[in-house]
């Protein structure tokens, strides 16, 4: 008869815990993403679904036509009255992704002020860069919407 050991019990539990730990990293992670239905306005254009930190659906962004040139608070007023606002620099990196021909070669106003306190960030629709401008600069902007996920 082999005599069982507290020390046996806890070496199994520790192997169990490890098996259970492997188990739960290889099980797939399903994201469900429900089906929307936007409507768009003529000349507005579906860019797509922007995701939280936490990887779920946070909102559908749709870019709305027209674009301005203007320094940063001109161009977030010109798209307030645009029916919309400056994206901000996650949006502005799906736009370029998925709708960069809407955008000329040039750099686009983001609704993010520098932490600098002077300037504020910009999209590149050349190469993709994002930097950061003087809030005085004249330059590009276009407006988005943002839809309920």
């Amino acid at each position: 008869m082999t005599t069982i050991t507290l020390e046996d019990l806890k070496s199994d539990q520790v192997r169990l815990a490890e098996k259970i730990a492997a188990f739960e990293r290889a099980r797939p992670r399903v994201i469900t993403v429900a089906a929307a239905s936007i409507s768009l306005a003529e000349g507005e254009t579906y860019a797509g679904l922007i995701l939280n930190d936490d990887g779920t659906p946070a909102h559908h962004l749709v870019l709305l036509p027209g674009e301005t040139e203007a320094n940063w608070a001109a161009a977030k007023t010109w798209a307030a009255k645009a029916g919309g606002e400056l994206p901000t620099r996650r949006e502005q990196s799906l736009l370029f992704a998925n709708a960069k021909d809407g955008f000329q070669a040039r750099y686009y106003w983001s609704s993010e002020a520098h932490e600098n306190g002077s300037d504020a960030w910009m999209q590149g629709f050349d190469y993709g860069y994002q930097g950061w401008d003087g809030v005085g600069y004249e330059g590009c902007a276009r407006a988005v919407r943002r839809v309920s996920a």
